[in-house]
């Protein structure tokens, strides 16, 4: 008895490791950094605001890094994590972008380059979740991993926007030429999530 009560605790303190708290962090700092945007851009408030909204949106990104590390240091892997981590990344980077186009930072043909990014990001994980209900992995590649670094780089520069053309000139070019960069590896990296996810399809389809 007492072995049982024990042991059920334990298994409901998997969601409130570190790992996942710091998951729960980057999540809960979308609408910090998405309504500091809006208050400078639309709203017509200070550009202090977009220097609030980078150093949110930095701290975010890093505990995409931490996160991962203090679970495998600790060994801190749970499914529930697993299902998250990626949802709160997506949901940072989609939010971040829709919110750069509303503001007009982010518009004309580099439009297409948000466009594709999150077409990718629908469409792996779409893939994702139909190969995990065959119970086929599909590993995150070392390529893409870069990508999504090139990718927050980017979007860091963007929410710097006017503030930061006030510091370093051509922030906001250097910050589009990134985003397209990381479009162009995320069309790569997409192509060949879908080759590998085919052809664990035709392996399963062919037993």
């Amino acid at each position: 008895m007492n072995d049982v009560s024990t042991r059920a605790p334990a298994r409901g303190t998997k969601s409130l490791t570190l790992p996942n708290i710091l998951t729960y962090a980057r999540i809960a700092a979308i609408p910090v950094v998405v309504g500091c945007i809006f208050a400078q851009s639309i709203l017509g408030g200070p550009l202090s605001l977009r220097w609030v909204a980078l150093a949110v949106f930095i701290a975010a990104a890093i505990t995409d890094f931490l996160d991962g590390y203090y679970a495998r240091i600790w060994d801190q892997h749970s499914a529930f994590g697993r299902m998250l981590d990626p949802i709160a990344d997506k949901l940072l980077v989609a939010s971040c972008l829709l919110m750069l186009a509303a503001d007009g930072i982010i518009h004309g043909w580099t439009l297409w380059a948000a466009i594709v990014i999150l077409c990718r990001e629908i469409l792996v994980s779409g893939l994702r979740e139909y190969l995990a209900a065959l119970r086929v992995s599909l590993p995150v590649t070392k390529l893409a991993k870069w990508k999504t670094t090139v990718q927050l780089v980017a979007i860091g520069f963007l929410l710097a926007g006017d503030a930061g053309d006030e510091v370093l000139p051509y922030t906001t070019q250097i910050g589009l030429i990134l985003l397209w960069i990381s479009a162009l590896v995320t069309m790569y990296t997409g192509y060949d999530y879908f080759r590998a996810g085919i052809h664990h399809l035709i392996e399963e389809d062919s037993r």
